[in-house]
């Protein structure tokens, strides 16, 4: 059964009030049909990315527009741009899978700018986590491309993401449409829900040859 606008709204709030995590009184939550939208302030990225996860992990909901803004409390001495510069290439070298000798990291007002190169493209995500997390910075700007070490052929990524899907107990592969040109991923087709999105997500995502993924899925229930 669909729930209501007035019961999603309701569901979203009490997973943030139950969240530990997140000051759920300074958020505002909208919802039009079943698309959430949340805004308000919090002291931290990583709350921003916390109150996120909070309201897809609600049944029903089909996306998620996050309009919170990070604004640090009048008590928190905040890093200058070049000491979270620092913070972050120390956080990068310290992460053994990592080479970050062909990243640049640019930080001007708290956003980070990320450029240069990974060789897949989880790193590319598990730099932009690295750097959400350090002290001081409002957003990250991901440019990171991915430039494999080995040569790929289109047809053996589109296997082998279309394998991971198929072995994962939670997606129905024929629901899932996977295109790959020259490493790019369209993904397309109906999931039904967020985990199941996240499932096949994380398939393509830790993929060898992927250099980009075009995201058409709906989140709808099927």
């Amino acid at each position: 059964m669909q729930l209501s606008e007035e019961e999603l709204k309701k569901n979203v709030v009490d997973q943030l009030y139950w969240d530990s995590r997140v000051d759920a009184s300074k958020i505002k939550v909208e919802v039009k049909d079943s698309e959430i939208t949340l805004r308000g302030e919090v002291p931290n990225y990583n709350v921003k990315g916390s109150a996120s996860a909070d309201a897809w992990a609600i049944e029903g909901v089909t996306a998620v527009n996050n309009l919170i803004q990070v604004k640090y409390p009048v008590s928190v001495t905040v890093p200058t741009d070049e000491e979270i510069k620092s913070s972050i290439e120390t956080s990068l070298q310290l992460n053994w899978n990592i080479d970050s000798s062909d990243i640049e990291i640019s930080v001007v007002g708290g956003i980070a700018t990320l450029e240069g190169s990974v060789d897949t493209y989880w790193k590319k995500l598990k730099v932009e986590d690295i750097t959400s997390q350090v002290s001081g910075v409002l957003d990250v700007i991901n440019k990171l491309t991915i430039v494999p070490t080995e040569n790929f052929i289109d047809k053996e990524i589109a296997e082998d993401i279309i394998g991971a899907i198929s072995r994962n107990f939670k997606v129905n592969a024929e629901h899932v449409d996977v295109k790959v040109e020259n490493g790019e991923v369209v993904l397309s087709g109906t999931v039904a829900d967020w985990s199941v999105y996240r499932a096949v997500m994380d398939a393509t995502e830790l993929t060898a040859g992927v250099t980009e993924i075009n995201d058409n899925l709906i989140i709808e229930r099927l």
